[in-house]
């Protein structure tokens, strides 16, 4: 079951995103999610590549706003409880130059921030640990993530079962929700996930959270 929450920050006037269900980036992202073998070395090499070359540029594309909805999630969404009943550490998953991280590190303390292109590591403004890592075969002992976020970021249903923690959370965010090229819906999440998961969910700021 997911519990939806009502909106509590109104979208802005302007949305900057235009990715719609037809969006090719859209596709590979409910591929990732649902098929097995779908994330290959040659899909791996390719969106490594492809943020690598962004990297340079990538924090001009911070608004206003973006992180509204990291916010709310962190607040309404029972995070911070589980990460403490957990006893887990806390890693960003896609964490790129950093707009999350800082956010992250601000409400639960040391994050440690993962992302498959170096480069966005290297441009990121941080003083969390950072690591280059695919996130289809993380670095992790099993259960021993306490929250596992993921910002605009491909869904790897496999690993965030093998190593969240009893009582961990996975804190699933969509900065300018379906909108969001790399996107899924609550619902879509909980249904890519293996077994039974109950989550949380609402709209804040022109984005989207749940936290499952």
């Amino acid at each position: 079951m997911i519990t939806e929450l009502t909106q509590v920050r109104p979208d802005p006037a302007e949305l900057v995103g235009d990715a719609t269900e037809s969006h090719p980036i859209r596709k590979v992202t409910r591929q990732i999610a649902f098929e097995a073998d779908a994330w290959t070395p040659e899909r791996a090499a390719h969106v490594k590549q492809l943020f690598d070359g962004l990297a340079p540029e990538w924090s001009q594309r911070f608004r206003d706003g973006r992180m509204d909805s990291l916010h709310d999630a962190l607040d309404r969404g029972g995070v911070a409880e589980a990460f403490a009943q957990s006893g887990g550490a806390v890693v960003e998953l896609g964490s790129g130059t950093g707009f999350g991280t800082a956010v992250l590190s601000e409400w639960l303390g040391e994050v440690a921030a993962m992302d498959l292109s170096l480069e966005m590591l290297r441009h990121a403004p941080t003083t969390a640990p950072r690591v280059q890592a695919d996130a289809s075969s993380l670095p992790l002992a099993a259960g021993t993530v306490g929250v596992l976020v993921a910002v605009n970021m491909f869904l790897f249903p496999l690993e965030v079962d093998r190593v969240l923690a009893a009582g961990g959370v996975l804190l699933w965010v969509s900065s300018l929700a379906e909108r969001t090229p790399i996107y899924l819906s609550a619902a879509g999440v909980r249904a890519a996930l293996p077994g039974d998961w109950a989550g949380v969910a609402a709209r804040a700021g022109g984005g989207s959270w749940c936290v499952m």
